[in-house]
């Protein structure tokens, strides 16, 4: 997928302004996630930004390959890659057709890409998902949660969507109560999420 598809999102990390969810370290709960052992095998961070989550994963032992549609973050992922002495595969791709990857993978996390999309391309990214991850494959899914007040970010995710979403092919081992870090806005630094832990059958 090229930049001039997803303009908007690349404009994310070009504005002069951080995007909210970019805060230069990994989320908390993908730091323990890789300290619980999970984050293994081969492993796709789909939508990985600046690469944060993909690079911890990475120093764990991890190999990675990070995607994102925003060219922008991906060269700066490859930065941070390089600046680390880390290995990291980070590809300029769409997270709706990971198939052309070529990839099998053991592992795959998602830190705020299924919240942003509306029901159709949900299914399409479900379907996605399944074309790159191994059977018992594990994903680690964190999304935007309707326990969050007010109308401000993106579509606030309700626990049965995920269970509905994830019905077919799958079998959803938890839902969670989680947060996001994010940059201070309005002094907020932290949103309320899910974390589902999935399973490929």
């Amino acid at each position: 997928m090229t930049e001039q598809a997803h303009p908007e999102w690349d404009a994310s990390y070009t504005a002069g302004t951080p995007a909210p969810w970019d805060i230069g370290r990994p989320q908390p709960t993908f730091v323990r996630l890789a300290e619980e052992g999970r984050l293994t095998g081969r492993l796709l961070d789909a939508g990985c930004g600046t690469g944060e989550n993909a690079l911890f994963a990475a120093s764990r032992g991890a190999d990675v390959t990070g995607i994102d549609v925003a060219p922008t973050a991906i060269a700066r992922a490859r930065a941070k890659a390089s600046e680390r002495g880390l290995t990291v595969r980070f590809e300029v791709a769409d997270a709706l057709d990971l198939g052309r990857l070529g990839l099998a993978v053991d592992t795959v996390i998602d830190s705020g890409v299924f919240h942003v999309f509306g029901d159709d391309d949900r299914a399409r990214y479900v379907a996605s998902l399944a074309a790159v991850l191994r059977p018992a494959g594990a994903c680690y899914l964190m999304c935007f949660s309707d326990r969050q007040p007010g109308t401000w970010g993106p579509r606030r995710v309700r626990a049965d969507e995920l269970l509905a979403a994830f019905s077919d092919g799958w079998a959803v081992e938890s839902i969670t109560a989680d947060t996001f870090d994010i940059h201070p806005m309005d002094g907020t630094t932290q949103v309320q999420a899910w974390l589902a832990v999935i399973r490929r059958n």
